[in-house]
């Protein structure tokens, strides 16, 4: 029976230090994982984010002051949820119509010196927001910039670009003349089409170039 004792006593004392482990990696992550306003990412009043997978964004508010979070226009809200829902107020609301109508939440503290987390899940991705709560000193707004949405806008741009240069390079489509006719006899290589770009240059399509 001592043995019993003292051999749970020592399993114990062992699950302490790993469980503090355990909870020095997750707040090590959390730190990293931060990202605080800067002077720099603010726009007006507007302290604006780049948005990045995983990432936990700061929100200082102040009692009596409502900060607002502002998503991207046309993102639609899944859920909302608060880890503190008895001291903070959470609301939404929207702005504008159509393609630019936005969802914006609306976040108000009790008192200073309140700290919870806040989830918003939206159509297109997650944020993670930590709540802070001062006597003052109140965040007015936050909002994000979305890089990898910039990203794919520019290369859909890149693409349709490409898509409308012209065949070759040089021919100025307002000189292109196709007043000609083709005879004779129809072999495999036999051209659909004639024409000049101006400059006595003859250019020819083929069956199998349509084909392509």
């Amino acid at each position: 029976m001592i043995r019993a004792v003292l051999l749970s006593a020592s399993c114990f004392a062992l699950a302490i230090p790993a469980a503090a482990q355990t909870a020095a990696r997750v707040d090590a992550a959390n730190r990293a994982a931060l990202r605080e306003p800067t002077r720099a990412g603010y726009i007006s009043a507007v302290q604006v984010y780049p948005w990045s997978e995983g990432t936990l964004y700061r929100l200082y508010a102040a009692p009596e002051r409502v900060t607002d979070i502002a998503l991207q226009p046309g993102e639609t809200i899944t859920s909302v949820a608060a880890g503190d829902t008895v001291r903070w107020t959470v609301g939404d609301t929207s702005s504008g119509s159509g393609q630019g109508k936005r969802t914006h939440i609306l976040v108000k503290p009790f008192s200073a010196g309140l700290r919870t987390n806040l989830l918003i899940t939206t159509d297109r991705r997650v944020y993670h927001i930590e709540l802070e709560s001062r006597l003052s000193g109140a965040m007015a707004a936050l909002s994000w910039t979305y890089p990898q949405d910039e990203l794919i806008a520019l290369r859909h741009d890149r693409e349709a670009a490409e898509a409308a240069m012209p065949v070759a390079s040089g021919l100025a489509v307002a000189n292109l003349n196709f007043n000609y006719a083709i005879s004779g006899d129809k072999p495999a290589w036999r051209p659909l089409r004639a024409f000049d770009d101006g400059r006595a240059n003859l250019h020819r399509v083929f069956a199998e170039h349509r084909r392509r």
